[in-house]
This record gives structure tokens, C-alpha cells and sequence, in this order.
């Protein structure tokens, strides 16, 4: 492996808001963080649409967005009909960035991000995020299986005792990281591993469970864990400063990369799509409560999947398809405008509606949903199928939002340039820029 002069190095920090490390920052608990600005900019960025993190990471190492990558879900219905299956790095139809750095001969090492299972081959090492069931088929090569193993290594925090323990929560959240860091700090290193890199790339999940389990203990502070999300942050802050300066010394000038793929806010209420097209004559089912998609029964108009996507039942696209093509825009329209109307509490549960023709371009658009959801703050938008209420509220206390993702990037912003507001497109073509890639292959503007 030969490693180039174009180098990046990008560490993840899945689910955390610009919003909150501005905060963190401001009240001295990422000073490591805040003093980076003075060598670069930090920004608050949009993400996909959806905001979940199998679009948005796939969308970020591609490059490209859904209509050319193919990923619109962690969950998705097999063609023809309304059986379940769950995309992997197979389903993934556009190259990743390692995979056009091997295609060039030259090495990546990429730990820890979602959608990336089971791992496939490149020049250096990957090792999958979630959703990833077995460490050896997350891993390649055999010799990263065999240190990641040895040394304890976590793909991820058990989220079902996570249910039922906040304390195990706590614990499994220190020791996940423990072992993310180590891993990370080993890769990054690459005299120590043995493993070079021009494109390094190290996600860490926690931030994401802290946030979905204990949001509202930041919120409150006489929760008896909200000294516990502090000294996270703290933590996270002082890992920054570890590999940030490791990055100086293993790969000197290379670029520094800090993002996020999705923001997160307090959750009031989760809320029902599927409820909801039900209780207006859209969506009909076979058995009450329904057991899975396949319960879906002829005469349906439209039903939801995870997190806010409505799919139009067409004839010719699903077994049990009621609409002819001619009739699709129209009843799309029919039912954004009905939902734009929805309120819970006396509040407007979404900020908007979006056309898959306003979001979606490429050879995999087709497969894309018909309607994509925005909700306001404060409501989580869920496909469940089997809900009789139109909402309630749910364990978890944290939600995703697409608008405050976070982007640091090191360096001085090109004379001239003004981005008020950059997308996490914009991230994969600046990285890919760094790594002296072609950026006609990429969406997004290079933002340094």
C-alpha cells in the first residue's frame, strides 16, 4: 500500500447538533473543540431527507443522494409487494469514497459507519457500524478481526437493556467508548497498526444513543444523569483533542474533518403515519392490529414506512396496487395538503412535505417514496403499522432533526467563498477535494 500526498481525516460524531456543541462550548465543556475554530470553521449543516442515518452516512460516502445510491431506509419493502428486508453495503449502488481511492491503488482505513455491513474488500481496513450482527462478517481483513476482537472491541451498546436499565445505559455507553477510541486512536496511528491511509474515517455511535435514551437528563438539570451527559461530552471533547493531535503528528498538514449526520432535539410526541392514513381512508388493512406490511389489503391508497416516507399503493408496483399512475401526483397532493393540516396539542405536527421528484435524482429515483415529512420539533415521525393511535408518547426521549447537523472543517475557507448553510453533500465533495478526487463524480460544492 502506497499511501499519496492528498490525505483527509474525518472523525464522526453520530447525532450531535451544532446546537449543542455551541452550547458545550460556550459553558467550557469542549474547550479541546472550541479551540479548533481558530485553525478552521465549524458550521451548522442540513443533512437528507429523511433524516436517518443510513441516508445520511451513505449519502456522505457517496457522494451522491439517494436517487443514485438507492437508500432511502434502515428497513424497505422487496419489489412487487410488502415483505421486509434491510438494505446492507450490498444494496448500496454508487461507490464509496475507499472504494474510488482503491480503485486508484491507494489505502483507506474506515471504522465504525452505519450501513456499511457486511464489509466488503478495499486497500486497508473496514470494520462496519450498526446495523452490523457479527464482528468477523463487519470486518475486513481477518487481521483487524483478529486485533478488534482481542482487544474487546464493541460494534454498538445494547439498546434492549438500554430499555430496561438507565444505569446499564451509562455503563455500557463508558465502555463502548472506551474501546471506540482505542480502536480509533490504534488505526489512526498507522506506524502502530501497520495499516497506512490516505482517507481515514472513525464514526462514533454513543453520542447518537446518549441522545435517543437521555436528552431530556441534558434538559433537566436536577435529573440525577445529567452529570453523567456532561462528563460524556467532556469525554468526547477530550477525544477530539487525542486525535486531532495524533493526526498532526502521524500525518502532518493532513485535513481534519468533525461531522455529525443528523441533529437531535427533545421528543414530545411520537407520532403515527400510518394512523393517520388510516383514519382518513387511505390505507386499508387485512387485520386489526396488522402484524406486518403484508397485512396491507387491496384498496389502499398509500402507507408509510419508517421514519416519515409514504409510498403511493400503484398498480403495477405493489401485488395489492389500487392507483394508476395518472392518479399518483394527484393523490400525493391530496394527502401533503391533508397532512400539513395535522396538529397535535394544537400545534402544526409537520414544517413540510416533500415531492420525491423535489429530493431524488438518478437510475435508482423510482424506487424512491412518493412523499418524504419534515416534522416540527418536538414530534417523531413513526411508520409503525400496528399502532391504533395517532400518537403518544414513547421511551425514548431524543429525536433526530435534519436542519442542525454539525461540520468542522480545518483550514481557511477559499477567498470568496459563502455557504450560509452547507449540506452534508457538501461535506463528501470537500473531503473528496482533499483527496484529490474527481468532483464531477460528486453533488455537493467543495466547501474548502
Amino acid at each position: 500500500m502506497t499511501q499519496s500526498n492528498n490525505a483527509a481525516a474525518f472523525l464522526g460524531l453520530d447525532g450531535t447538533p451544532y446546537s449543542l456543541v455551541t452550547e458545550l462550548m460556550a459553558a467550557g465543556v469542549m474547550p479541546n473543540l472550541k479551540g479548533l475554530l481558530g485553525s478552521g470553521r465549524l458550521m451548522r449543516m442540513e443533512t437528507t431527507v429523511p433524516e436517518v442515518s443510513s441516508v445520511a452516512w451513505t449519502s456522505f460516502i457517496t457522494g451522491v443522494n439517494p436517487g443514485r445510491h438507492g437508500i432511502y431506509g434502515f428497513m424497505d419493502l422487496k419489489p412487487g409487494g410488502y415483505r421486509m428486508y434491510f438494505p446492507n453495503s450490498g444494496s448500496t449502488k454508487a461507490k464509496t469514497l475507499w472504494d474510488r481511492l482503491t480503485d486508484a491503488g491507494r489505502p483507506s482505513v474506515v471504522l465504525n459507519v452505519p450501513q456499511t455491513y457486511p464489509a466488503r474488500p478495499l486497500n486497508g481496513v473496514l470494520t462496519a457500524g450498526f446495523v452490523a450482527l457479527d464482528l468477523k462478517k463487519a470486518t475486513y481483513p481477518d487481521s483487524a478481526y483478529d486485533y478488534l476482537s482481542g482487544m474487546g472491541y464493541r460494534i454498538d451498546v445494547d439498546t434492549v437493556k438500554a430499555r430496561e436499565s438507565a444505569d446499564v445505559l451509562v455503563d455500557d455507553l463508558r465502555l463502548t467508548l472506551a474501546k471506540r477510541r482505542e480502536a480509533i486512536l490504534h488505526y489512526l496511528s498507522s506506524g502502530a497498526s501497520g495499516v497506512p491511509w490516505d482517507l481515514f474515517v472513525g464514526v462514533v455511535t454513543e453520542t447518537d444513543r446518549l441522545h435517543h435514551f437521555l436528552w431530556s437528563a441534558y434538559l433537566d438539570k436536577t435529573s440525577p444523569y445529567h452529570g453523567f451527559f456532561i462528563e460524556f461530552y467532556r469525554e468526547i471533547d477530550a477525544f477530539i483533542c487525542e486525535f486531532a493531535g495524533r493526526l498532526a503528528e502521524v500525518r502532518p498538514g493532513a485535513p481534519l474533518v468533525i461531522m455529525s449526520d443528523h441533529g437531535f432535539t427533545h421528543c414530545e410526541q411520537e407520532v403515527f403515519v400510518n394512523s393517520w392514513l388510516r383514519e382518513n381512508g387511505y390505507l386499508k388493512l387485512a387485520k386489526s392490529p396488522a402484524q406486518s406490511w403484508e397485512d396491507i389489503a387491496p384498496g389502499t391508497a398509500a402507507f408509510a414506512l419508517d421514519p416519515s416516507r409514504i409510498y403511493i399503493n400503484r398498480k403495477g408496483r405493489y401485488e395489492n396496487g389500487s392507483v394508476e399512475d395518472a392518479d399518483r401526483t394527484r393523490l400525493a397532493d391530496e394527502i401533503a395538503a391533508g397532512l400539513m393540516e395535522l396538529k397535535v396539542d394544537g400545534r402544526p405536527v409537520l414544517r413540510a412535505v416533500k415531492r420525491k421528484e423535489e429530493l431524488y435524482s438518478g437510475p435508482c429515483a423510482a424506487d424512491a417514496p412518493d412523499l418524504v415529512l419534515l416534522s416540527n420539533y418536538g414530534f417523531d415521525l413513526k411508520g409503525s403499522i400496528s399502532k391504533s393511535v395517532l400518537h403518544e408518547k414513547g421511551f425514548l426521549t431524543g429525536m433526530h432533526t435534519q436542519d442542525d447537523a454539525m461540520l468542522y472543517i480545518s483550514g481557511p475557507a477559499p477567498s470568496g467563498l459563502a455557504v450560509e448553510r452547507p449540506n452534508i453533500l457538501d461535506a463528501s465533495a470537500t473531503v473528496a477535494g482533499f483527496l484529490g478526487l474527481d468532483g464531477a463524480e460528486f453533488e455537493g460544492r467543495r466547501l474548502m
